[in-house]
């Protein structure tokens, strides 16, 4: 082979390697700016593994949560429907039945069936209402939708419901020529749905090439900004009318007062207990208490008592309890609508044949499982108590997490008075410490705003104290002594009236110091190798809690309990209350 051949060899091989070279670049170039073809599947998109579930998509968003479809029909679980929708839909699992509590009827609907009552008035639906699966309720769509603000969309391939709930403003973006929306920004992302020209979609972000938007029908990916139009705002002229809540409230402040009454013997000390105070204008004796587990109760009522009461333009507001008798669960009444109904009759035919004016519920260490049953209860109480003409006021924790399951938002939508405990910052049991310090007090008034208004709003303070006790102790052995844990002494603590705490500091020759961090006097002595500790109540005390009832407008103030207080204590709160 000559020279020339070899170097026309040589060209050619080289030539054909850049050929190769440039295809491959071209192919990688093409591949890189292609858009694929690949679309997503919907089914997984959504989440649908049984094709007897419906994906929920609301205001936008797909949620993990699914409907079912049965007959035609979409059902959600209850637990669902109470987080997403509406949480005033009560499931009693006992007796199987669903009830809903509007400002003027309780609507029961038996499971399985389509008729549901108002009150005790029939109707009927063209589906089942609810059905029970195992532990589990599911609940019409459909029936959802005729007690909550929301409208909503079934479609298929795959199943999805489209919720709306949210009223507020969209922004609106026409297609300027066909195209795809994918899962992801990017032309390498999978292709969701083909979207036409003139296409209506709602813009939900937009970034620098790519928009995040969402379909009609409940699809929401990525899209390119250079294939969208104009951007327009859409507002909804939506209407709902919301529920009227109506109550009975007094146009003056409340100045109440709880008489404690264990015996109906202890009626008779009425008189004696009013004549000690000044400006009172309800009282409320502990007369009732849960008395079994059929939700019947023990009755200490006395017409006498009323009559005394009334006579002296004071208003009966008798008290309720679950504490008194142990063998009384108060979680089996609750929880079984047939049983809540007969407690509820029976309070409201007590009312009516004693003539008392108002019921006062105070429903103490419930648990956080029947918390729902406990505000059912409120809900169905409060009206046959609006029916009656009777007040019905609640007592309630100072609101810390761990009782936010007491719900008293919902609680003040039905009863007319919410009262704020605010004392038991310490108790027997706990650390040592003031029992209601002004910070813990105005916290808890605070906080308790946040769910009830104002003027439905009593706080209740404390005619007592607590004396602590530290009773040293010798540990049992070198290592315990040594421990970050232990504790030289034995807490023990005593609830005393308030002249008997002061006595108590005077006769071991203390002179009480004020506390500004708790807005109390403090007091501290040693008797017999014992260290005692006392926060006192007194006027001033009580008087930096009246003004912070007065500053926050209050409905009033209430106080535990009559007969611990000092006569002079009622000047204090005159002052206040008029």
């Amino acid at each position: 082979m000559d020279k020339r051949r070899v170097q026309q060899t040589l060209i050619l091989a080289a030539g054909i390697i850049v050929a190769v070279f440039l295809i491959a670049v071209a192919g990688k170039l093409i591949s890189k700016y292609t858009p694929t073809k690949e679309e997503k599947d919907l089914y997984e998109y959504y989440g649908l593994e049984d094709r007897e579930k419906a994906a929920i998509v609301l205001n936008h968003e797909i949620l993990t949560q699914q409907a079912v479809l049965k007959d035609g029909m979409l059902y959600l679980d209850y637990d669902t429907v109470r987080e997403l929708f509406n949480d005033r839909f009560y499931w009693d699992g006992n007796e199987n039945l669903l009830l809903y509590t509007t400002a003027s009827d309780v609507i029961t609907a038996k499971a399985s069936g389509k008729e549901y009552a108002v009150t005790k008035k029939k109707q009927e639906e063209d589906y089942v209402i609810v059905y029970a699966d195992g532990q589990t309720a599911y609940i019409a769509m459909e029936y959802v939708k005729k007690y909550t603000d929301l409208e909503y969309m079934f479609y298929e391939d795959p199943n999805r419901m489209v919720v709306k709930t949210d009223w507020s403003e969209d922004t609106l973006v026409p297609v300027k020529k066909d195209t795809q929306i994918r899962f992801q920004g990017g032309i390498k992302s999978p292709i969701l749905t083909q979207v036409e020209k003139e296409t209506g979609l709602v813009l939900l972000e937009s970034g620098e090439d790519w928009a995040r938007v969402a379909t009609e029908d409940g699809i929401i990916g990525y899209i390119r900004k250079k294939r969208l139009g104009k951007e327009e705002i859409r507002e909804y002229n939506h209407t709902y009318e919301e529920e009227e809540f109506t109550h009975l409230l007094k146009d003056e402040k409340i100045t109440m007062g709880w008489h404690q009454v264990t015996t109906k013997d202890a009626n008779q000390m009425v008189a004696n207990v009013i004549s000690s105070t000044k400006g009172l204008n309800v009282i409320s004796p502990t007369w009732f208490y849960l008395n079994d587990n059929e939700g019947n109760l023990m009755n200490l009522a006395s017409t006498e008592y009323v009559d005394y009461c009334h006579s002296q333009g004071i208003e009966v507001w008798a008290l309720v309890s679950n504490l008194e008798n142990d063998e009384a669960d108060a979680a089996e009444v609750l929880t079984h609508t047939s049983k809540r109904i007969n407690l509820v009759n029976q309070l409201i035919a007590a009312a009516i044949q004693f003539n008392f004016d108002g019921i006062n519920v105070d429903f103490e260490a419930l648990s956080a499982e029947i918390g729902d049953a406990y505000v059912q209860f409120i809900r169905e109480l409060s009206l046959k108590c609006e029916n009656n003409g009777i007040i019905l006021s609640v007592d309630n924790y100072v609101p810390m997490e761990y009782n936010a399951f007491y719900n008293r938002k919902e609680q003040a939508y039905f009863a007319d008075y919410i009262i704020m405990m605010g004392y038991d910052e310490h108790y027997a049991g706990s650390d040592e410490g003031s029992v209601a310090s002004i910070g813990f007090v105005t916290q808890g008034i605070e906080d308790t705003l946040r769910e009830v208004p104002p003027e439905q709003l009593i706080l209740a303070a404390p005619f007592f104290t607590r004396v602590w006790a530290e009773t040293p102790k010798e540990a049992t052995d070198d290592v315990e002594a040594a421990s970050e844990d232990y504790v030289p002494y034995e807490l023990t603590s005593q609830a005393v009236n308030m002249e008997e705490a002061w006595n108590m500091a005077s006769v071991n020759g203390v002179d009480p110091v004020w506390s500004e961090a708790d807005g109390q006097y403090y007091a501290e002595y040693v008797k017999d190798g014992v260290t005692y500790k006392i926060w006192l109540e007194d006027e001033r005390s009580m008087e930096l809690r009246l003004q912070a009832a007065k500053a926050q407008q209050l409905a009033g103030m209430s106080f535990w309990k009559l007969g611990l207080e000092k006569r002079s204590m009622w000047d204090t709160i005159l002052k206040y209350m008029n």
